[in-house]
C-alpha cells in the first residue's frame, strides 16, 4: 500500500482474483505503508513477493537452457513479453523422470496460482449415485468426500443428469429413499409404499418380502453399472415363474416394471458397439481465447459434457489442448472419472509423458488417440461442433456484454465501469429477510463476488432499514475489498433514499469518491420493460424502450440479484421449517429429544405438557423438565 497525496493506491502486476489479492495487499500494507510508489518501490515489492513464494511462472523443460533462451527471442508474443519484464528470480528443480517434473509443475501450479500458467477453475467434486450398506440399502444423491462406507456409482460430469437418474431408478425400483435417522424411527408405512414407490421396510418383512427388496437394490446396482440387458433378462425369467404359477398379480408388476425399463433403454443414445469408458475432447480458438469442449462417454453412452475456456494469454507454450490435458487429469477430483481412452482433435506434446505421470498419480492407465474412425470420429466430430458452437456463444456473450455496458455508460454519462453491483431484498411477510449483493463487469456475472445478508434487528417488512443495513454491511470499510463504479438498487425513491444516506456518510467519512447510485423502479403492473431508472441525488429519470441494450443490461442484473435473493430467503426458510424447538433447550441432544417426543408423542404433546409430565420422560431430570417448560413458553 502506497500513500500518493493523501490516496491510498493498490498495485498489482495483473488481474487477480481476492483469493490471490489478499497476501499480496497485506505485504504491501506490512511492509510498504505510507511509502511512495515509484521504481525503487516497485522493485522492493517484486522482491517481496519472490520471498514470499508468489511465483509468475512455473514450467518444465528437459533442456534448460534452451527453454529459457525461448523467453529472450526478438519475436515474442504478448503474454511472453509481459512474463520477462517481471521476471525477478529463476529457481529451478531437477527431478528424476519427465513424469515426475510434470507432476511437480502441476502441484506447483495449483499451489501458487502463477500469473502465466493456464488454472483451470473446476476444482469442484463431482456427484455419485449411492447405495448404503444397511440391512436395506437406500438410494441416494451424494457429493463431497468419499467418507461414509457405501457403493458409489458415478462420478457424473452433469449434475441434472445425476438427479435425473436418481429419479428414473426411484420409478423403477421401489425401494427406501428415507434418510437413516428417518427411517429407523418409523413403526408404520409413509405415503412413499402406499403409493407403491417403496417396499415399507421400515415395517417388519417376510422372508420373501426381504428376498424381492434385495433383489430390487440388486437391479440398481446392475442398471448403474450398465449391465441394462442382463437386468431386462432377469425380469424376464421371473414375470415367466410368476406365470407359470398362475401369480397373475405377481406377473402383471414384474411385466409392468419390465416395459418401463425397455421404454427408458429405447430412449437412451447408445453406439452400438462401443461398451466402455472413453473421453473425448476437441478444442477451438479464436480472439485469444480457447475452449476445450470435453464428451464423458461410459458403458456407451454420454453421460454429460463441458466447456472449459482459458484465455491464450495464459498459456504457458503454444500449445493450449497439451496445457488443458495436463492439468485436466492430474487433478484429484477427477482421479476416479479415468477412462480407458482419451481422444483428441489433435496430437499433443509428450502424451506417453502424460499417461506416465497419471499412472503414478492414481495407478490408472489411459492412452490417447488422434486418428480415430467409425464411432470414434463420429464422437470426436460431435464435440467439434460443441467446441465450436460454444466458443462461439461465449464470444457472442461477450459481445453483447461490451455493447450493453457502453450503452448503459453513455445513458449515465460516465466511463470506464468495470464492475457493478446491485441490491434487492426478500422475505416472506417480513419473515427471515435476506438481502443479496450480485456482482457484474464487462464480461458479465462475476459470480465470485456474490453475497448474502441475513438481516437482523430490524421491524420485520421493512425494506428501507433492510437496505440500510446491507449496504451499511457491505460498504464498512471502502479501502478494503472492490469498490463498484455503480451501485443498482431494486427499489424506488425509498430505497433510494436509504442507500445515497449511507453511502454519501460512509464514503465522506473515509474521503473516497462514491460510486453512482441507480434505482430500478418497477412500472405498472410490475410489467417487463416500463421500469423507470432513477438516478441518486438528482432524481433524473429514465425511460428506456425494451430493445435498448442499456436496459436489457439493467434487467438482467436486477432479475440476477432478484433470483438470488430469493434463493436465500427461501434456503433460510426451509431450514427454519426443519429446525425442532428442541434443539434451542440447551442440555438437550438428540437421544433425549428422541425420548422427548416417544414418550409424549410427537412435538404438539411436548409443547402443551406439564413440568410433571415432562418429568415422567426417561432420562429428563426435575430440573431440566423444569428448563424445558421455561424455554418452550418463552419462544
Amino acid at each position: 500500500m502506497a500513500t500518493i497525496e493523501s490516496r491510498t493506491l493498490f498495485f498489482f502486476t495483473s488481474p487477480r482474483s481476492p483469493y490471490k489479492l489478499i497476501p499480496e495487499i497485506k505485504l504491501l500494507i506490512d511492509e510498504l505503508k505510507g511509502e511512495k510508489w515509484n521504481k525503487q518501490t516497485q522493485i522492493k515489492f517484486a522482491d517481496l513477493l519472490q520471498r514470499n513464494n508468489n511465483f509468475n511462472n512455473v514450467g518444465k523443460a528437459k533442456d534448460l537452457k534452451k527453454r529459457l533462451s525461448s523467453y529472450f527471442l526478438k519475436e515474442v508474443n504478448f503474454k511472453t513479453n509481459a512474463l520477462i519484464h517481471h521476471i525477478h528470480h529463476i529457481e529451478f528443480t531437477v527431478t528424476f523422470s519427465e513424469a515426475e517434473a510434470l507432476i511437480l509443475e502441476n502441484n506447483l501450479i495449483k499451489k501458487y496460482q502463477p500469473h502465466y500458467n493456464i488454472l483451470l477453475r473446476d476444482d469442484k467434486s463431482y456427484p455419485y449415485l449411492v447405495l448404503s450398506k444397511s440391512k436395506h440399502p437406500r438410494l441416494f444423491y451424494y457429493r463431497g468426500a468419499k467418507k461414509i462406507d457405501c457403493e458409489y456409482f458415478g462420478p457424473y460430469p452433469d449434475v441434472s443428469a445425476a438427479k435425473e437418474s436418481l429419479k428414473l431408478l426411484q420409478k423403477l425400483f421401489p425401494i427406501r429413499q428415507c434418510a437413516d435417522t428417518v427411517y429407523a424411527h418409523r413403526s408404520r408405512p409413509c405415503l412413499m409404499a402406499q403409493i407403491g414407490k417403496c417396499l415399507a421396510p421400515c415395517v417388519p418383512m417376510s422372508e420373501s418380502a426381504y428376498k424381492n427388496y434385495m433383489e430390487q437394490v440388486n437391479y440398481i446396482r446392475m442398471f448403474l453399472k450398465g449391465q441394462n440387458q442382463d437386468v431386462l433378462n432377469d425380469l424376464t425369467k421371473r414375470m415367466d415363474e410368476a406365470s407359470e404359477k398362475l401369480e397373475f398379480e405377481e406377473a402383471a408388476k414384474l411385466r409392468d416394471q419390465l416395459l418401463a425399463l425397455r421404454s427408458v433403454q429405447e430412449s437412451q443414445a447408445v453406439s452400438g458397439d462401443l461398451m466402455f469408458d472413453m473421453d473425448v475432447i476437441a478444442h477451438e480458438c479464436a480472439q485469444e481465447l480457447c475452449c476445450s469442449h470435453v464428451l464423458f462417454i461410459r458403458k456407451g453412452r454420454i453421460i454429460g459434457t463441458r466447456s472449459y475456456f482459458s484465455k491464450l494469454s495464459e498459456i504457458d507454450g503454444d500449445d493450449p489442448l497439451t496445457a488443458f490435458v495436463t492439468q485436466f487429469y492430474l487433478s484429484e477430483s477427477r482421479a476416479s472419472m479415468y477412462p480407458k481412452e482419451i481422444i483428441l482433435d489433435d496430437k499433443i506434446e509428450e502424451p506417453e509423458v502424460i499417461a506416465e505421470a497419471v499412472k503414478k498419480h492414481c495407478s490408472k492407465e489411459i492412452h490417447f488417440l488422434t486418428s480415430v474412425r467409425a464411432e470414434r470420429a463420429k464422437y470426436l466430430k460431435l464435440a467439434k461442433e460443441n467446441a465450436k458452437a460454444s466458443l462461439q456463444a461465449k464470444l457472442a456473450d461477450k459481445t453483447t456484454a461490451k455493447k450493453r455496458i457502453e450503452s448503459l455508460e453513455q445513458l449515465l454519462h460516465i466511463s470506464n465501469v468495470n464492475h457493478i453491483e446491485c441490491y434487492d431484498i426478500s422475505h416472506t411477510q417480513g419473515e427471515l429477510t435476506v438481502a443479496s449483493c450480485v456482482s457484474f463487469n464487462r464480461e458479465g456475472p462475476d459470480s465470485a463476488n456474490y453475497r448474502r445478508f441475513n438481516i437482523e434487528g430490524i421491524t420485520p417488512g421493512d425494506d428501507f432499514a433492510a437496505m440500510h443495513q446491507v449496504l451499511t454491511r457491505r460498504f464498512k470499510d471502502p479501502c478494503e475489498g472492490i469498490i463498484p463504479e455503480l451501485i443498482f438498487i431494486d427499489g424506488g425513491k425509498g430505497q433510494l433514499k436509504q442507500a445515497e444516506d449511507v453511502i454519501s456518510d460512509i464514503f465522506s467519512k473515509f474521503k473516497v469518491t462514491p460510486p453512482l447510485i441507480v434505482a430500478v423502479a418497477k412500472g405498472e403492473g410490475r410489467k417487463e420493460g416500463l421500469e423507470t431508472l432513477i438516478r441518486g441525488y438528482t432524481r433524473e429519470e429514465y425511460h428506456l424502450t425494451l430493445d435498448d441494450p442499456a436496459l436489457q443490461l439493467v434487467l438482467h442484473i436486477r432479475d440476477e440479484s432478484h433470483r438470488f435473493a430469493i434463493t436465500g430467503h427461501r434456503n433460510r426458510r426451509q431450514k427454519a421449517r426443519t429446525h425442532s424447538v428442541l434443539e434451542n433447550i440447551q442440555g438437550i441432544g438428540p437421544k433425549r429429544r428422541q425420548a422427548l417426543l416417544k414418550h409424549l408423542g410427537g412435538i404438539r404433546e411436548v409443547m402443551n405438557a406439564s413440568v410433571e409430565e415432562l418429568k415422567k420422560v426417561p432420562g429428563i431430570s426435575a430440573q431440566m423438565a423444569e428448563d424445558i417448560y421455561e424455554t418452550i413458553h418463552s419462544l
